[in-house]
């Protein structure tokens, strides 16, 4: 049985990894597919990189321009000492853009990354042709959920092994199998730079400040501004939130369909690919 890795799940995908200046922020990407294509752009959460979509890199760049970045402060991307707030990150993802000439993607974002898209779709709806959230939003979450987080982050972070990288993986999928070696050996070098080490109080705070939720959590009356066609895809398994936030979600969204993917985590793009590119590229289509 050949071992799972970023290489297997990319050794049929013609693709490039480089990096952009997006308004001065060196911007690590990896990309796939023709540039005639419609553009779709995968974010990744909080924590997280781009080689979460190494196994949707692929299938979607049959159909479509395909993107997986490392956001501002995350990854092998640039970390400037500054706020980490939606707002920024959607500043981040409007110079990327720029930088890259694409005037109208589809946004298809993970927990943090489904909140980026959803603020980058009220501040330049423009730019927008559909969102996908992936069990996330710019939603606020129980203190539990807060706190468990915030604690399993910082410890990958300030003590960072093999174990706790591993433990915060863990946290994001059902089934731990589904960590592998070099998915805590590609994270665990993106920890020890003392760099990110330095920043992740900042990352945080967008939960952990007293106001930090205020700031960032979009209400009802926000998710009803979105014209945009909106994908709000969920897991039975989820650890930030149960199936029927992510439905109440979908509902006050005009525009709007809800899926949910069963015996997956946090991560059902990389838990189950075969569903999750199935019911994404679907809904990419108009199918």
């Amino acid at each position: 049985m050949t071992a799972a890795s970023v290489w297997t799940d990319l050794r049929n995908v013609e693709f490039s990894q480089r990096w952009v200046n997006a308004g001065g922020v060196r911007t690590r990407v990896l990309e796939a597919g023709e540039r005639h294509k419609p553009t779709v752009i995968f974010i990744h959460g909080t924590g997280g990189h781009a080689e979460a979509y190494t196994r949707n890199l692929g299938p979607h760049a049959e159909h479509f321009h395909t993107y997986s970045i490392d956001m501002i402060g995350h990854g092998f991307t640039d970390k400037p000492d500054q706020g980490y707030d939606f707002t920024d990150y959607a500043e981040h993802l409007r110079a990327f853009m720029d930088a890259e000439g694409i005037e109208r993607a589809s946004i298809s974002g993970e927990s943090m990354g489904a909140g980026i898209a959803a603020w980058f779709t009220l501040l330049y709806p423009d730019r927008v042709d559909k969102i996908v959230l992936n069990t996330g939003a710019a939603l606020r979450l129980e203190d539990d959920v807060i706190k468990r987080m915030a604690t399993l982050t910082m410890n990958a972070v300030q003590n960072a092994s093999e174990d706790s990288v591993r433990k915060r993986l863990e946290w994001l999928v059902h089934d731990p199998s589904d960590v592998t070696e070099d998915l805590v050996a590609t994270r665990l070098a993106i920890y020890e730079n003392p760099e990110y080490v330095a920043r992740m109080t900042n990352i945080l705070k967008r939960h952990t400040d007293p106001d930090g939720q205020d700031r960032n959590c979009l209400v009802e009356s926000d998710w009803a501004k979105i014209q945009a066609p909106v994908l709000v895809l969920w897991t039975d398994h989820d650890p930030t939130a149960p199936p029927e936030v992510g439905k109440q979600i979908a509902e006050w969204i005009p525009n709007s369909q809800f899926a949910l993917m069963t015996e997956a985590g946090h991560w059902p793009q990389f838990e189950d690919p075969e569903t999750f590119n199935r019911i994404h590229i679907d809904f990419l289509l108009g199918k």
